[in-house]
């Protein structure tokens, strides 16, 4: 199997970290955690979500993150590291999130247990993942055209991580001790202004769908494009315009 790839920021801000960040903004209001606090983004790739938190008015944001390929592009406070055992001490942060990176941790439980770990008694512990299984359409768009011109051969993200959903989002939360727990969807527009716009990034080769197109000779690579343009609807003046559903989750560490 083709292993999923973080490593070039550029790509993968192309591929969906913009649209990550427009998530981003929208979750931290959710959160209304009191400015001034000190917060810890755990799976902190580019950025993105550290970059909100600043805005909303967090006195210090740590990033970590295991890709240093990411670490050097995120220009933010960052350190190396695995979410399944934070280089930090307990009890210290007055918010603890996470974004577009739990599924992607062998062994989520103990990252969650991590967060509930790092932060204050009180503080609030929070993460967002895509809903691959149906509400990403971009992405669930390219895996339907792949698992009809490569059948069997796929790494659908849907199947992959039965994680994202709202249920075992919010089992998570409370097997790692957390109170006061809720989940709810965040979607916003992924608007393209044409076939190249959306395609394009598919070829970056960062990320679980640009990582397996690569794995393809370019035979296959062409069956997979021309499935998937069969399957995204294009407007009249050429774009393309579909949406992303995220789900997130909060608690509170009591």
């Amino acid at each position: 199997m083709v292993r999923d790839v973080w490593d070039v920021g550029d790509a993968y801000e192309a591929y969906v970290g913009r649209w990550s960040r427009r998530v981003a903004r929208e979750f931290v209001a959710w959160l209304a955690v009191p400015p001034g606090g000190l917060w810890l983004d755990a799976g902190c790739g580019t950025g993105a979500l550290s970059a909100a938190a600043r805005e909303a008015g967090a006195a210090r944001v740590l990033g970590v993150d295991p890709s240093l390929g990411f670490l050097r592009q995120n220009s933010g406070d960052r350190t190396a590291g695995d979410a399944r055992a934070l280089p930090l001490r307990g009890a210290r942060f007055d918010a603890v999130v996470s974004g577009l990176a739990l599924n992607f941790v062998p062994g989520p439980a103990r990252a969650a247990a991590e967060f509930a770990r790092v932060a204050a008694p009180g503080g609030t512990v929070a993460a967002y993942v895509w809903d691959y299984a149906e509400g990403m359409t971009m992405m669930r768009l390219f895996w339907d055209a792949a698992a009809e011109a490569d059948p069997g051969g796929g790494m659908d993200e849907g199947a992959r991580f039965p994680l994202c959903r709202p249920d075992p989002l919010a089992a998570l939360w409370r097997d790692a001790g957390l109170g006061e727990v809720a989940v709810r969807a965040v979607e916003i527009p992924t608007v393209f202004s044409d076939w190249e716009d959306y395609w394009q990034p598919f070829l970056g080769g960062q990320g679980a769908a640009p990582a397996y197109l690569a794995g393809l000779d370019e035979e296959k690579q062409m069956a997979v494009r021309e499935a998937l343009r069969r399957r995204v609807p294009v407007e009249e003046d050429g774009s393309i315009r579909l949406t992303a559903r995220a789900w997130a989750v909060r608690g509170v560490r009591p």
